[in-house]
């Protein structure tokens, strides 16, 4: 056990005894200020909430905008944050059925109950409950946080459902997929999180990419690449890359890239474009 991991034994108000674990986290105490890394007190999962060991965590440019404050009604601090890691159970409280400790899972920042009125419907996925919510900052169940400082016992706000920067993080069971471990190196899983569904999902559900079809992806960063994925795995018959990078060529022919514009070396508007 890492040396800077305790485990200490909790009584709740209830009678039953768990165990909370001290660890450290990455926290941010305000706008543009540096991250703190510093010891924490992570509470154990309640009623229908898994604990989970991170693994691999990765930043993605919400986190980056969280962190900076980009919209003051989104500020909250401390807080930790990131959503995109891969990790395995600890513990998981009463109720949990589709995961048990030992499981390898991603967290997922747009989690699903599937009992409310959107994730019954067909036309949407956006859960009532454990929908994509940079506002919200504590648990759904109790409306209480699962962090604690150490040194003082104050309370230290969540972050998309997930918050991930931190050694040992609590979870509704809503938000947390199973994985197998062998499918792919567990460095790389954080991907699935959010960059390859965002980008996939895009391509899949909110284009509707048809058949034979035509896609133009602006930006072929990791988002860009997985609607290319998305878009091939789809059957379009053209998909044509648009970024600044010449190098993007290389790696965009590997995702499925059919054709590539470079605005730079252009002399006309990227749309005025006919091969």
């Amino acid at each position: 056990m890492d040396e800077s991991i305790t485990l200490t034994s909790t009584t709740h108000a209830n009678g039953t005894t768990s165990e909370a674990i001290t660890c450290k986290a990455a926290v941010a105490y305000g706008p543009g200020e540096p991250l703190v890394i510093e010891e924490i007190t992570v509470d154990p999962p309640k009623e229908m909430e898994v604990r989970i060991k991170i693994l691999f965590t990765s930043v993605c440019h919400s986190d980056l905008g969280t962190w900076l404050g980009t919209n003051e009604a989104q500020r909250a601090y401390p807080r930790i944050l990131g959503h995109e890691a891969s990790g395995i159970v600890e513990s998981v409280g009463k109720g949990v059925r589709d995961v048990k400790a030992g499981d390898y899972v991603i967290p997922i920042f747009h989690g699903e109950c599937g009992e409310c009125i959107f994730c019954r419907s067909e036309s949407t996925n956006m859960c009532e409950k454990f929908g994509i919510n940079p506002m919200k900052r504590v648990m759904e169940s109790d409306g209480k946080c699962r962090f604690w400082r150490s040194e003082d016992h104050k309370p230290i706000f969540h972050y998309l459902n997930t918050s991930t920067f931190t050694q040992y993080t609590v979870l509704h069971s809503a938000c947390v997929v199973k994985i197998d471990p062998h499918l792919i190196p567990l460095k790389n899983m954080p991907l699935l999180s959010c960059c390859i569904t965002t980008g996939v999902g895009a391509a899949w559900n909110t284009a509707n990419v048809k058949p034979g079809s035509t896609v133009a992806v602006f930006g072929l960063g990791s988002v860009g690449f997985a609607v290319v994925e998305g878009a091939r795995a789809r059957g379009a018959a053209k998909i044509i890359g648009v970024d600044i990078n010449p190098d993007k060529l290389t790696k965009g022919l590997m995702f499925g890239i059919t054709n590539f514009i470079n605005p730079k070396i252009l002399d006309m508007p990227v749309h005025e474009v006919t091969n």
